[in-house]
């Protein structure tokens, strides 16, 4: 679990599509360094996220750790698409004593978004973002949170439908600390919706199906109960 507070930002150190050592695997490592800062207190299997992708450290010393990249991961997020020198966002997992200072973030990435527009506002950036699947959208709220690349983000702006998107800004502080600053048009972007929306809406579906899931929009299914019980309360 982690918060969507970035804690530094590392560099790719390299990228192996084949590591056949120990600490690799035989699949895909990262190796990253320059995040002295995050590993003071690392162990062996220890969560950290990179780029809001929650990855296991299968090999550590001061500056520099490295994890295993899966199949599934590499399809899913835009880690595959990362070279040496990139630069990408890390935060350890939560702790007893870690504040709250984002949202509850797991690391599973749902979906890549792809930056549409960059405009600045004054001294801050405003990114609209168009997701690969666009189911994801039910859970975009305004004013709710989104994790992009790891980071926890207010959206600004959302519009649903085929061609729907969302907004976040970026105020000058936070261009500094995240990677997303340093992205163009056209870029990808990890995303991870608020779970908490996941929740609500099986526990909904739960109530009104007896099971979670149905053909039936859940909204439509709302309304048209709500509507039959004022029917039969204006009939007797």
């Amino acid at each position: 679990m982690f918060t969507g507070i970035v804690e530094t930002l590392g560099t790719i150190a390299a990228l192996e599509k084949q590591d056949d050592t120990a600490s690799g695997g035989g699949g895909t490592s990262l190796l990253i360094s320059d995040c002295s800062e995050i590993l003071d207190d690392a162990h062996l299997g220890d969560s950290i996220s990179i780029n809001g992708t929650c990855l296991t450290v299968t090999e550590f010393d001061k500056s520099s750790f490295k994890v295993g990249v899966s199949p599934e991961t590499l399809r899913r997020t835009n880690l595959g698409n990362l070279t040496q020198n990139s630069k990408v966002n890390l935060e350890r997992a939560v702790s007893a004593s870690t504040r709250m200072g984002g949202h509850f973030v797991q690391g599973h990435v749902d979906t890549i978004a792809t930056i549409q527009s960059i405009t600045p506002d004054g001294n801050a950036l405003t990114f609209r973002l168009q997701p690969r699947d666009k189911s994801v959208l039910r859970y975009i709220v305004e004013k709710g949170y989104v994790t992009l690349d790891g980071a926890s983000l207010t959206v600004t702006r959302v519009q649903d439908g085929a061609d729907g998107w969302w907004e976040v800004m970026l105020i000058a502080y936070t261009q500094e600390k995240v990677v997303m600053a340093r992205k163009k048009e056209g870029d990808d972007v990890n995303v991870e919706v608020d779970m908490v929306g996941k929740y609500v809406e099986k526990s909904v579906a739960g109530y009104f199906e007896g099971k979670g899931g149905g053909d039936i929009a859940i909204l439509e299914k709302m309304v048209g109960r709500i509507v039959d019980e004022r029917l039969k309360g204006a009939s007797k």
